[in-house]
Order: C-alpha cells, then sequence, then structure tokens
C-alpha cells in the first residue's frame, strides 16, 4: 500500500505490446530486492502489535466518550518517507540506465481525459520517421491506451497498476527491461490519470509534462501545486474547445508561474494538431541539449 494515499495493495501487471506473443510479467514476491513504492502500513503496523482503527491510526483502547487529544502520526511519517527514499534510490537507477543510453524520457501527467493519449498518437505519427519512440503505459486496467499506441506506431508495454493510482520507479525498471528501447530513442512514460500522487515519485525521467484541459478550469495549478511545481513543460490541451468553456488562457499560465515561474507553457490542441509544432520544437530542444550533455 502507497504511504502516501493507501493505493495499490495488488503488484503492477506489465504486459509487452508488440509481436505474436506478448510477454507478461506478474508481480515480484512481496519479499523481492526491487520491490519499490509498495509500503503497507496495515502490515508494518500488524508487525509491529499495534492494534489499527478503521481511520488509520493506532489505538490501544477504545473510546466510549468524546474527548480531546492528539495521536502521534510518527508510523505513517516514517513509513511515506522510507517509500519516497526508496523510489528515489530506483529512480536514480533508471535515470543513469537511460543516460548510458542516450534515451530521452517524458513522464506525462495529467487529469483523466485531459488528452495525452491523443497527443501521443500525433507525436508518433510526426516523429516516428525520424527516431525510434517506445511508450510505457499506465493504467489501473485494461490495454486499450496501449493498443492505440502500437497502432499509431510505437511499441509499448502496458503497465495495470491495479489499485494504485500512479507509477513508481520499481515499475518503470521493470517495464525498461521488457521494452528495452534502442539507444538515442525517445520514451513517453503515460501517468495514471492523478495529479497528486505522480508528483511525488520521481521515475527517473528527464522532465515531466502535464497536460491539462481547458474543459477542467483556470484555477488547477493552484488546485494541484506540486504537480505543476514538479513540471518542466505544460501543454494546455484541447484549445479549440475554448469558445464553448469558461476558461482564461493567460491566468491559467500566470497560476501555473505563481508555483513554478521557470515552467515553459505552450497551448495546444491535439484533436486539431494546433498548436503542436511547438510542441515537436520543444521536444527536439531537449534532445538537442541531451546529445550535448552525452557528448
Amino acid at each position: 500500500m502507497c504511504a502516501t494515499c493507501g493505493c495499490g495493495d495488488d503488484g503492477a501487471t506489465i504486459t509487452a505490446m508488440w509481436g505474436h506473443s506478448p510477454g507478461k510479467l506478474g508481480a515480484h514476491p512481496p519479499d523481492g530486492p526491487t520491490r519499490a513504492a509498495q509500503g503497507r502500513q496495515g502490515d508494518a503496523r500488524a508487525k509491529s502489535g499495534q492494534p489499527q482503527s478503521g481511520n488509520g491510526h493506532p489505538h490501544g483502547h477504545t473510546h466510549p466518550h468524546d474527548h480531546d487529544h492528539e495521536h502521534p502520526h510518527t508510523e505513517t511519517i516514517s513509513l511515506e518517507q522510507k517509500v519516497l527514499a526508496k523510489n528515489d534510490v530506483l529512480a536514480e537507477q533508471n535515470r543513469q540506465w537511460l543516460a548510458e543510453r542516450g534515451i530521452l524520457a517524458f513522464n506525462m501527467t495529467s487529469s483523466p481525459g485531459a488528452g495525452k493519449t491523443t497527443l501521443l498518437e500525433r507525436t508518433i505519427r510526426h516523429l516516428g520517421s525520424q527516431r525510434q519512440i517506445s511508450v510505457i503505459e499506465g493504467d489501473q486496467e485494461t490495454l486499450l491506451d496501449a493498443e492505440r499506441i502500437t497502432a499509431a506506431g510505437a511499441r509499448a508495454v502496458q503497465v495495470n497498476t491495479g489499485a494504485g493510482c500512479h507509477l513508481d520507479a520499481e515499475m518503470i525498471d521493470r517495464a525498461l527491461h521488457t521494452l528495452a528501447p534502442d539507444s538515442g530513442s525517445l520514451l513517453f512514460i503515460e501517468n495514471v490519470g492523478n495529479l497528486v500522487c505522480p508528483a511525488l515519485f520521481d521515475l527517473g525521467e528527464h522532465s515531466k509534462v502535464v497536460v491539462i484541459s481547458v474543459t477542467e478550469g483556470t484555477d488547477k495549478p493552484l488546485k494541484y501545486p506540486h504537480m505543476f511545481a514538479a513540471a518542466g513543460l505544460v501543454l494546455i490541451n484541447k484549445t479549440d474547445l475554448m469558445p464553448y468553456v469558461d476558461f482564461d488562457l493567460d491566468r491559467c499560465a500566470q497560476h501555473a508561474r505563481s508555483v513554478n515561474p521557470s515552467v515553459e507553457i505552450l497551448p495546444v490542441s491535439a484533436t486539431k494538431g494546433d498548436g503542436l509544432d511547438a510542441w515537436f520544437q520543444w521536444i527536439d530542444a531537449r534532445a538537442n541539449e541531451l546529445r550535448v550533455t552525452v557528448a
């Protein structure tokens, strides 16, 4: 279970989406050496002998009457720190693995329905003739998005997280070894639709790209500041719908820069193609930076 949000009792399933016999890897055993970001708060308390109440903190007594007192949360805080610290170690290993091969990786995050998959389809069709593109698809269930990605022309693996609301570095490590992207290629990690936990879990990517749509409201960056603070780029998608919704593009950009002054912001329409040239140019610029770094 994720100590941050309580998600994910079950291990992730990774499915390769190419060839005639898709490879499938189950979860590592619970005591496996690379099991990351799967801290189990209930198990930790069970091992310590502490009873657990329904609201998630330990009690050694019942409450027959109302009274005010504070309960320490040191167990939860300690567990969360351990989970994130272990994830960061694995993320750094992923980053080194990618850097050694000159692979440019972007962690694509958004709320559900913001248009990440449609954006990736357009990106694959435009850039796929210039370089190999691979995608790690994160969803709680189904292979639907990975099927769309492979139909667009990229290799993909599907990571089904079950109850989990985010990808973690251990899942990416396993997916990378299943996918085996070529050196010098481009990798997109389409995270589970969620703007909370994915902000905390480094995957070893070059940059986080946050996709929001104009249908979500102007104040989205203020409601989810941790995600926007971690972003290298914000894509404001579905701009073709702006005549029909109450959305202020300039104010949204101001809100995003209030939590991340250096963030780049690009308005796009993945369905119409508006603004996508600037998105492709941004990718090319990051690729050039990586080539200079590797050289």
